[in-house]
């Protein structure tokens, strides 16, 4: 892994809190100071969280278990995609659906729909649609890529959740909890880490912050996947 930089944390604004107003006393044990009613987060409580954090999905993604990245506010958004994507993992950074792990089988439906939209769309001697028709295939798959996209190869449900703001996704907290999935956070000053198993206590507002500790996350998740690929290719291939 990586070596984490305090001095990057610092520029990036890891340390920023909430206003001392806004917060929550379960959050205590991370807070450095209070300065002018901001609550200033423990950077060193941070960096051992992001070692420990990074540390178990290294070894999840080792496994070959998925982990699926969640953050649906606009300055996270684009950041955790493009982070999922690069190592292949599912994410939800539009609007997290009711019942998205814990009804999974309809989430599945709707995806085999946007599938099946697919194939009608892609499958050329098919002269039986009017122009109509594919126009509102073509609309109605776009809407179901929009919100089920990043989680359309996902086919069980995965071992784990990195979210960014426990607060906002809330829905997507307390469903992962009820599945006993294991969960990783950002957590601001004004949330809950008891109800994460691996907080990070940080600014998750800044757009800064959330992309220096998503990608410290992925660099991990890349070094478990590399190992992955190494144990596998050591095994003896099977004869036929």
């Amino acid at each position: 892994m990586p070596k984490i930089e305090y001095k990057e944390l610092l520029d990036a604004g890891v340390h920023l809190g909430h206003m001392k107003k806004k917060w929550n006393p379960k959050m205590q044990p991370y807070i450095f100071m209070e300065r002018k009613g901001i609550h200033i987060i423990d950077l060193n409580q941070t960096m051992k969280s992001m070692e420990k954090s990074a540390n178990a999905l290294r070894s999840i993604a080792k496994s070959g278990r998925k982990i699926l990245f969640v953050a649906t506010k606009k300055q996270a958004r684009d950041i955790v995609k493009e982070a999922a994507q690069s190592v292949n993992m599912p994410f939800v950074t539009e609007r997290w659906l009711g019942g998205m792990m814990t009804n999974f089988a309809t989430i599945r439906r709707s995806v085999k729909k946007m599938q099946s939209i697919d194939r009608i769309l892609a499958d050329g001697s098919l002269t039986s649609i009017t122009k109509k028709e594919r126009l509102t295939l073509s609309r109605e798959r776009a809407k179901l890529d929009k919100v089920l996209g990043g989680i359309s190869g996902l086919n069980r449900i995965p071992a784990a959740v990195f979210i960014v703001d426990i607060t906002h996704e809330h829905i997507a907290v307390t469903e992962s909890n009820k599945l006993g999935l294991r969960t990783f956070a950002l957590v601001d000053t004004n949330s809950n880490p008891n109800l994460i198993d691996f907080p990070i206590p940080a600014n998750d507002d800044a757009s800064k912050s959330i992309r220096v500790i998503t990608n410290y996350m992925i660099e991990a998740i890349k070094e478990g996947l590399t190992e992955r690929s190494k144990v596998q290719e050591e095994l003896p291939q099977a004869t036929t």
